[in-house]
């Protein structure tokens, strides 16, 4: 855990952050350069094709997103420290981010390949089911009223929700789908050009890139808000301190009444008045 700490402390600083972000413009632009100039259209879907090299990175990227997210909430609840909180909620936020972007290109490029933008196939389906999880996580993060009850039930939400990964993943191979079994990650060889294969994987270490750069610049923003946060607490704290309390009202005495003899009250000028 503590090299762990050490590098997300290297990466998330301002240098870090500068380096991330030209990298991640590097592996992009090269990224862009083979998937449209240098690996060819698919000999049966064609152009249409091309959309893989941005739909399978953002894919693998949504799942390494929520994997860190299993790890950051681990790590807190064993530890409690505030900063695996943090990095379990930017990369959420990223990982929606990309499962998004999964489901949007799956639907452009499935509308000329099926005939339709969305189909309740496996694979769509718990994709669907994996955006609204972690959707939930970043909706609980704003329902909890103190930070330490936040961060737990967020960390047990990231833990459980981890297990729809590996379903989503799977779900190709132990259902009928109507996506295609996997080419890369398989027993044996790559089933895919090495052409295509090479901008395949150059995509996904840039959006690894990006992936990184994104988590930090959320993490930066996420300790200015904490600090803004306690800052106009401590001035509402300060503020309430030192108010000056405000000054008790003056006590006013009434005159006092004429004196009472026995058998009957004093007058003006001293007579006893009788009670008859």
């Amino acid at each position: 855990m503590k090299l762990a700490e050490r590098t997300m402390a290297r990466l998330t600083g301002r240098r870090g952050e500068r380096t991330l972000a030209v990298a991640a413009l590097v592996g992009l632009a090269a990224s862009a350069v083979l998937s449209l100039a240098v690996a060819p259209p698919d000999a049966v879907q064609g152009q249409v094709q091309r959309l893989m090299y941005v739909h399978v990175p953002a894919a693998w990227l949504a799942y390494l997103a929520f994997g860190v997210v299993f790890v950051a909430s681990v790590a807190y609840l064993k530890g409690g420290r505030t900063r695996w909180d943090r990095l379990g909620a930017a990369s959420a936020e990223v990982g929606v981010l990309f499962t998004a972007l999964t489901i949007v290109l799956g639907a452009l490029w499935g509308k000329p390949v099926w005939g339709t933008w969305w189909t309740w196939d496996p694979r769509l389906t718990t994709t669907a089911v994996l955006l609204l999880i972690y959707l939930g996580y970043l909706a609980l993060r704003q329902m909890a009223d103190s930070p330490a009850r936040r961060a737990r039930w967020s960390a047990v939400v990231g833990v459980v929700g981890f297990v729809d990964v590996p379903i989503v993943h799977m779900s190709v191979t132990w259902w009928r789908s109507l996506h295609q079994a996997p080419t890369v990650l398989r027993p044996g060889a790559p089933t895919i050009a090495g052409s295509m294969l090479a901008a395949l994987l150059v995509g996904v270490v840039a959006f690894t890139i990006l992936y990184a750069y994104l988590v930090a610049l959320r993490l930066r923003v996420g300790r200015l808000e904490e600090r803004a946060a306690s800052e106009a607490l401590s001035a509402r704290i300060s503020g309430q301190a030192t108010r000056p309390r405000p000054a008790p009202a003056p006590r006013t005495e009434q005159a006092p009444g004429p004196p009472v003899l026995d058998g009957g009250r004093v007058g003006a000028h001293g007579r006893t008045l009788s009670d008859g």
